[in-house]
């Protein structure tokens, strides 16, 4: 590898770790710092990561490689590593780490075709006043479409507990309890919301139900953040008694034809959370177009809504658009994990 190679590398991991520090993963982002100046010492992650230097900052290398470690973790094949992020000391993990990197280089190598897929539920916390305000508004049952579904988890919102200081709202007795920090004054919203129809699409869609599935989504979870294992295994057990249909499907595409036609007495929500920086510029400016022109096409009977939750700085923003009408509101400023929720 070129030391021009290597900087590029070194870089990625560098910013990843930036980001793991703010998001709160102490230990990943000592991680990833160690494994910059790992490349740069021609050390073991630089012959995996290999060939890597034109990937897209944001189709995260860092988060690739950690997750195909996280495998042989989550498999039982590398248990001295698991003792370590337990105890989540960073120079010990990091001593263990490099062994499984050197001793599982082809395999791990190999793994980075895998994409990341967190599908983290807590977003729900945030996305929740979306769905209200529209269910509200408009006084009809709702029709969920979500870009970048992954295993679909975020399409059983309504399937959840939702808790802050002051607010309450889903079903107490739920498997999955997210509890997070609530900023600003709370709206009126519905008590209780219909939803009538939820699909999904994802270019690599996980089916949540397998073994597999299961693997794939937990590999990508943070092993120092328990609470958000915690969540998607809560979550895990409500998809496996509430099916909804995933479609592999680029997005732009499968936005056009579930928007093609108006669904009279319902309003659709076509909604996505950290999506957006993981398609091409051309395929984000087909999905954003293909949802207005929609928007232009709906009446007070069948209304449209298009939610998004995606990075804006320290904290990602919740916008919503709303047709017939066609306003642009911004709703909220949230964590990227779906906690602290900064209503505006």
């Amino acid at each position: 590898m070129t030391q021009s190679a290597q900087e590029t590398i070194a870089g990625q991991l560098q910013w990843q770790a930036d980001a793991c520090r703010m998001i709160g993963s102490p230990l990943y982002a000592g991680l990833m710092e160690r494994a910059a100046d790992d490349v740069r010492a021609g050390g073991p992650t630089a012959e995996i990561l290999r060939g890597h230097e034109d990937d897209p900052r944001f189709s995260v290398l860092g988060l690739r490689l950690l997750g195909a470690v996280n495998r042989l973790v989550l498999t039982g094949k590398e248990p001295a590593l698991a003792e370590a992020y337990a105890s989540a000391r960073v120079t010990e993990a990091w001593e263990r780490l490099r062994d499984v990197l050197r001793r599982n280089s082809a395999e791990l190598r190999d793994s980075l075709v895998r994409p990341v897929q967190t599908n983290e539920v807590g977003r729900c916390a945030a996305l929740l006043f979306g769905f209200l305000t529209v269910a509200g508004e408009t006084g009809l049952p709702l029709r969920l479409l979500e870009v970048g579904a992954s295993a679909g988890l975020n399409l059983r919102w309504d399937r959840f507990a939702y808790a802050a200081d002051g607010f309450a709202w889903g079903a107490m007795d739920s498997p999955l309890r997210l509890e997070f920090e609530l900023e600003g004054e709370v709206p009126a919203l519905p008590a209780a919301v219909e939803v009538a129809a939820r699909r999904g699409c994802d270019a690599n869609p996980i089916d949540a139900t397998t073994p597999e599935g299961r693997l794939t989504l937990l590999s990508f979870v943070w092993p120092d953040q328990p609470e958000r294992i915690a969540r998607v295994e809560a979550a895990l057990e409500i998809a496996s008694r509430e099916p909804v249909t995933l479609d592999r499907e680029t997005a732009s595409t499968w936005a056009r034809r579930m928007l093609a036609e108006a669904t009279p007495g319902r309003a659709t929500v076509i909604y996505h959370s950290i999506v957006s920086q993981y398609l091409s510029d051309d395929e984000r400016t087909a999905l954003f177009d293909g949802i207005r022109e929609a928007g232009e096409r709906a009446t007070a009977a069948a209304p449209l809504a298009w939610l998004r939750m995606e990075p804006a700085d320290d904290r990602a923003k919740l916008e919503l658009t709303a047709w017939p009408g066609g306003e642009d509101r911004l709703l909220a400023r949230v964590g990227y994990h779906g906690t602290p929720v900064e209503l505006l």
